[in-house]
């Protein structure tokens, strides 16, 4: 027994005819008789008598009729959740993703306007976290994903899939004589105001190893520990700021500008998810939404 036969023994009832019923359901009259036959045959009953090619329903078509009604909806219904699901207007309450800091103010609100079209429905929980607290979230299985920089604590319990990448810049006012620059280097920087990121954070320790081996003091104005509020000091005039291209790229509406900063390093960042572990349809699609919103920021 199938979906199709109830359908026919549903529209006959309703109809009492094959031809009626061939043409409701969009079939020739041959598959509905084909269909009814095969009914009868698997239920071991008599469900309509036949009599000079009119069909006239017996008692147990008519019991059996209202158990269909039932299935048929049921089975209505379960479509139409399948439906909902693949378009989003129904899933998981909630989809939880991990951002650092730096991508509340405008990617963040760009990614979501962009998601929110066709997931209008599912609701979004967001984490503003370093790269360790993301890591940790996704291990925990807090969130369903995370974007992060790689780094050596990234362990075994933790899916990657590399999506982006940058490169060291300088990020310093328009109008600030460095800027004439095609590049810099520590030597550039020597008696200039910086605003670094991230005290004991392994991007930070680098950069402070090389400004030792050119022999360069560094001198640090402000510290903070989002690439945001680094781009926004540098558009007050409060110095110039040394980050990953990635992020300087994040604000590139304000009044500041990129040089290379040399010797080059190289950030490459990630989807982190739970190894093992399958996402959503919802949570796979603000994955690609994220994507979408990288591709975009990256873009001159």
């Amino acid at each position: 027994m199938n979906f199709r036969q109830l359908e026919v023994l549903k529209t006959l009832l309703a109809t009492g005819s094959t031809i009626a019923t061939a043409k409701s359901m969009g079939l020739s009259q041959s598959g509905v008789s084909r269909l009814l036959q095969q009914l009868e045959s698997d239920l071991s009953l008599t469900l309509f008598a036949r009599d000079k090619g009119r069909l006239i329903p017996t008692p147990e078509a008519s019991i059996l009729a209202r158990d269909a009604d039932n299935i048929l909806l049921g089975l209505n219904r379960f479509s139409g959740l399948a439906e909902d699901l693949r378009s989003g207007a129904t899933g998981p309450e909630v989809v939880r993703i991990g951002l650092p800091s730096s991508m509340w103010e405008e990617f963040a609100p760009a990614m979501l306007v962009d998601y929110s079209k066709k997931y209008p429905t599912v609701r979004i929980e967001t984490f503003f976290e370093t790269t360790t607290a993301i890591t940790r979230l996704v291990e925990q299985r807090v969130i369903d994903f995370g974007f992060l920089r790689y780094e050596e604590q990234i362990g075994p319990g933790i899916d990657m899939e590399p999506v982006a990448s940058g490169v060291s810049v300088c990020v310093i006012p328009e109008s600030h004589p460095l800027a004439a620059l095609a590049e810099i280097a520590p030597k550039d920087l020597r008696n200039i105001p910086l605003i670094l990121i991230g005290r004991q954070m392994p991007t930070r320790m680098l950069l402070d190893q090389t400004f030792k081996r050119a022999g360069v003091k560094q001198s640090v104005k402000i510290e903070t520990h989002t690439n945001s509020s680094a781009c926004a000091y540098v558009a007050h005039g409060l110095g110039i700021a040394i980050l990953s291209s990635f992020y300087a790229n994040l604000y590139r509406h304000l009044p500041v500008v990129q040089r290379p900063f040399t010797p080059v390093s190289k950030q490459e960042f990630g989807l982190a998810k739970p190894a093992g572990m399958p996402l959503s349809r919802a949570a796979r699609a603000l994955m690609d939404a994220l994507k979408r919103q990288i591709a975009l920021s990256q873009n001159p």
